[in-house]
């Protein structure tokens, strides 16, 4: 790839990452690395404003090819800039920082919402209502933790001034031999009870967030085939 020109890249922004006890970077186009980010979508190509990894890119400490075999197991650049990007922190200037917690304070309030109840009266809590506990135990987005994580984290501290927990349903699953192993992958997390018969089916207990029953029956459809057996209990 040839060095681009300055001129062309008005929103250009360094990607960090520390690994072995070092800091990594490279320059991004940072509307490109955002969208890449989140999506997977684009073309490293596209997104890379200079070839090179480097310690410190301001003042053009430029890693060797043996030192990038060592930390990254690879002197290929390519697989080495995507897991920069994804992994790593984008240096974003302010407004697109605030932006982008902006967005993820928003999921937050959208999951708590849609996933909780007022354990009192089990009807949900508007989101302002949420949002204002969110604020009231002083809340601040992590810009690289997913937001559901958050969600669920935050949750403890908010239960302190609002009745307010996640709402769940208890689903039993019978799964026949031929989809049991595959159909395990999607479960695993959220099982609290499992029996492999002698026939190789398996029955298992599951609790899941009431908000997720319909995208996690779809996934399990598509798996067995609209063959598992289940029952809430």
């Amino acid at each position: 790839m040839e060095k681009k020109s300055l001129a062309d890249h008005k929103s250009q922004i360094v990607a960090r990452i520390k690994s072995k006890g070092k800091t990594f970077e490279i320059l991004v186009d940072s509307a490109k690395a955002i969208e890449f980010k989140k999506t997977g979508k684009g073309f490293i190509q596209d997104i890379i404003i200079f070839d090179g990894i480097f310690y410190d890119y301001k003042k053009g400490l430029k890693v060797k090819e043996d030192e990038l075999e060592e930390i990254f197991g690879t002197k290929d650049l390519n697989p080495i800039y995507e897991k920069i990007i994804k992994q790593g922190e984008l240096m974003l200037p302010l407004e697109f920082r605030k932006e982008a917690r902006d967005e993820k304070m928003k999921q937050i309030v959208d999951f708590l919402a849609k996933n909780c109840v007022d354990p009192k009266t089990s009807k949900p809590h508007p989101p302002a209502r949420i949002q204002s506990a969110l604020e009231q135990v002083g809340f601040n987005v992590k810009d690289n933790e997913p937001s559901e994580t958050q969600a669920r984290t935050v949750l403890k501290l908010i239960q302190k001034i609002l009745p307010i927990k996640i709402e769940t349903k208890r689903i039993e699953i019978k799964l026949l031999s031929i989809h049991a192993a595959r159909a395990y992958g999607i479960v695993k997390d959220s099982i609290m009870k499992e029996e492999w018969l002698p026939d190789g089916s398996l029955v298992i207990v599951v609790e899941l967030p009431a908000a997720s029953l319909m995208d996690f029956f779809d996934k399990l459809n598509a798996i067995t085939h609209g063959s598992a057996i289940t029952k809430e209990i």
